[in-house]
């Protein structure tokens, strides 16, 4: 199987000697390779990654100039023939690993847990830098309405999910999502680029010097509410270091509402998201506490 990968990156890059390449087991869309335990070349198995890898990859290197911490920078690419196995990106391996909240929680010092949160806070503060109007004007990105897209998630959770849920947690749910979208939320609210999946698993560290070492999978980034990335620090970390990193965001307090809400449906796109995938593990997931 791997053969194949190896004659599509070498026909395109022929001066590149792969000594050793193994899969690393984490894509759920795409097939996922080291290669000379220094680089990471994905390969979307549908159609539809195709299309998202094309614009992870524009995106990357589009916001290389503007990003201090370590991010992939796709120098292999191939998008001749729109197939997948085929198609491909490859860019240095990161070094670090997960920061998991355990991790964080076993972090004594709180100086270098400050420190944790003020470079995950400036990562932010410089991709939120670039305004809707501008990567929609460079990058070509889809206008994005946090407002509709949270208003359409909701009927989905009612067609779809409510049938599964107890009487209670529909109405809390119902209640949750109507005081937010007739509520004043949304009146400060600028569109910028985001991450769109910032949560542990795609923030690396060195345990060693206990410092962020990278930001990886770009798969979600696109237009959207920078909110949405601090929900994702919410939902890793808990309220504690979230109010650290927030803190250091200007603004930053005028967001949390809003941060809050989209954590709170973070378990029910889960759940949405087996439904809709045949995903029956997601979906016991996300629905567990609404049963």
């Amino acid at each position: 199987m791997n053969n194949n990968f190896i004659e599509n990156i070498q026909s395109l890059y022929s001066d590149l000697s792969i000594e050793d390449i193994y899969p690393n087991e984490i894509g759920q869309n795409n097939d996922v390779f080291i290669v000379n335990k220094s680089l990471v070349f994905r390969f979307p198995k549908y159609k539809i990654g195709i299309n998202q890898l094309k614009r992870e990859t524009e995106i990357l290197t589009y916001i290389k100039g503007t990003i201090s911490t370590p991010i992939p920078n796709p120098i292999y690419q191939s998008f001749e023939e729109l197939e997948p196995g085929k198609v491909f990106t490859g860019y240095h391996l990161i070094d670090g690993v997960p920061l998991w909240k355990e991790s964080l929680l076993g972090v004594k010092r709180v100086d270098l847990v400050k420190g944790l949160a003020k470079q995950l806070a400036s990562f932010l503060v410089e991709l939120h830098s670039i305004s809707g109007e501008k990567a929609i004007r460079d990058l070509k990105l889809k206008v994005r309405n946090p407002h509709e897209e949270m208003y359409n998630l909701y009927n989905k959770i009612q067609n779809k999910l409510f049938p599964s849920m107890r009487k209670d947690a529909q109405q809390e749910i119902s209640q949750s999502f109507e005081t937010f979208l007739n509520g004043k939320a949304f009146s400060n609210l600028d569109i910028t680029l985001i991450h769109g999946d910032f949560g542990a698993s795609n923030i690396l560290w060195d345990p060693e010097t206990s410092m962020i070492s990278g930001i990886i999978d770009f798969g979600g980034s696109g237009l959207g509410d920078p909110a949405y990335d601090f929900a994702g620090i919410l939902s890793s970390y808990g309220e504690e270091f979230f109010d650290m990193c927030i803190t250091l965001y200007p603004n930053g307090h005028e967001i949390s509402e809003r941060v809050k809400f989209y954590k709170s449906t973070f378990a029910l796109q889960e759940a949405l998201h087996g439904i809709e995938n045949g995903d029956r593990q997601a979906f016991e997931a996300g629905i567990k506490d609404y049963k």
